[in-house]
C-alpha cells in the first residue's frame, strides 16, 4: 500500500484547554485562542477540543461553545470536537448546536464523537439525569444523528438549524468498538493512541479490514493521537512533561488537581510504583518528549508503523511560551 511521505501528513492539534494551578479559566480560553492563531499560522489542519467533566483541570465541558469561540477566533483552521461524547446528550441536541456552528462557520467545523462518558458514573448522572444511555446504543445514536443531519429526515422531529447540513463526522475510540463501526459506516477514525497505545494497532486493523466504501469515504481515513512535548534540551523537554504527569496520576489516585507547573523530583511527589508506570508511559511510542531530532524520529518510526493519514497532537504544557514553542518545532520537523 502506498504510504504518504512523512513531510506531507496533515497535523491536528487537540486541546483539553487546561486550567493552570493558580490561574483563572479566562486565562484558559485566551491560551487557546493563542494557540490557534498560532498553530493556523503554522499550516496545522484542524483544532479539535475534548469533552470532560468535573475535572478541574480541563476547561473544555462546554465543547461546542468553545468551538464556536475558537471559530470566531480563527479565519481557516477546521475546528472540531475531539470528541463529543454522544451517550452524555439528545443527538438532537448535537444536531442542533453543531447545525449551528456551521452555519456560522461553513465548511470549517468537524463533528467527533466518542462513546465514553468522559467522567465518572456520578457526573455520568448529573448530565443525563439517568444511566439508560449508554455507550451500548452508541450505533443507534450515531444513525440517530446522521438522520437529522439528512436532506430528508426520518420522522416528525428535525434539527434546526442541522436538517441538509453536510459536517463531517468522525469516530473516536480507544478500543475496537468505534473502529469496527467506523469501517462498517465508512466514517474518518480517530484513535486515542496518546493515552490507549496498547490497542492501536489492533483497532487499526480491524479498520482498515472492515472498510466499506461511502459516500464519505471511498478510502480508510485515520488520525491518531500523540502526546509531543518537544525542547531545546532533552532536560528542559522532560522537566515540561512533569506538569502532564502529575495530572495523569492525580486522575489514578481519584484527586483531580488543576495543571500543575513542572517539579524537579518526581519521588518527593510519588510512590515508586507510580514512578515506574510514569516511565513505561513514557516508552510508549505515541509519546514522544524531547529534542527536536529524537521526536522527528519518533514521530517518523510511529507514522511508518502504523500507516496515519494524519496526526494530531496534545501537547501538554504548563507554560504558554512552551507550549507554542513545541508546537513550533512539531511544525518544523514536517517540513
Amino acid at each position: 500500500m502506498h504510504i504518504k511521505k512523512f513531510e506531507n501528513i496533515p497535523l491536528a492539534v487537540l486541546d483539553l484547554a487546561p486550567i493552570n494551578e493558580g490561574a483563572e479559566t479566562a486565562q484558559t480560553f485566551k491560551n487557546s485562542v493563542e494557540l490557534a492563531q498560532h498553530v493556523e499560522r503554522l499550516g496545522f489542519n484542524r483544532y479539535w477540543l475534548a469533552e470532560h467533566h468535573n475535572m478541574p483541570g480541563i476547561g473544555s465541558s462546554a465543547t461546542s461553545v468553545l468551538i464556536g469561540h475558537i471559530a470566531g477566533a480563527t479565519e481557516s483552521i477546521r475546528v472540531g470536537s475531539g470528541g463529543v461524547m454522544l451517550p452524555n446528550h439528545a443527538p438532537l441536541v448535537i444536531a442542533e448546536q453543531f447545525g449551528t456552528l456551521e452555519t456560522i462557520y461553513p465548511g470549517r467545523i468537524d463533528l467527533g464523537l466518542g462513546r465514553a462518558p468522559g467522567s465518572d458514573q456520578a457526573t455520568a448522572h448529573a448530565l443525563r439525569r439517568n444511566l439508560n444511555s449508554s455507550g451500548d446504543d452508541f450505533p443507534q445514536q450515531v444513525a440517530e444523528l446522521e438522520n437529522y443531519f439528512s436532506a430528508n429526515p426520518v420522522g416528525r422531529v428535525r434539527a434546526y438549524p442541522g436538517t441538509n447540513i453536510k459536517i463531517p463526522l468522525w469516530l473516536l475510540g480507544s478500543s475496537g468498538f468505534s473502529a469496527q463501526l467506523a469501517a462498517l459506516k465508512g466514517l474518518p477514525f480517530s484513535f486515542a493512541s496518546h493515552f490507549a497505545p496498547d490497542y492501536m494497532m489492533q483497532a487499526l486493523q480491524l479498520y482498515h479490514q472492515n472498510f466499506k466504501p461511502s459516500q464519505v469515504l471511498a478510502a480508510p481515513y485515520a488520525m491518531l493521537g500523540v502526546t509531543i512535548i518537544v525542547a531545546k534540551t532533552q532536560e528542559r523537554a522532560e522537566w515540561l512533561a512533569t506538569s502532564s504527569q502529575q495530572q495523569m496520576f492525580s486522575l489514578m489516585r481519584g484527586e483531580p488537581t488543576t495543571f500543575r507547573a513542572p517539579i524537579d523530583h518526581l519521588e518527593e511527589v510519588w510512590t515508586d510504583r507510580e514512578i515506574a508506570i510514569f516511565r513505561d508511559k513514557l516508552d510508549s511510542e505515541s509519546t514522544m518528549v524531547g529534542t527536536p531530532d529524537l521526536v522527528r524520529q519518533k514521530l517518523k518510526n510511529f507514522i511508518q508503523k502504523t500507516r496515519a493519514n494524519e496526526i494530531i497532537v496534545n501537547s501538554p504544557v504548563f507554560y504558554q511560551e512552551d507550549r507554542l514553542r513545541s508546537y513550533d518545532f512539531v511544525a518544523k520537523m514536517m517540513n
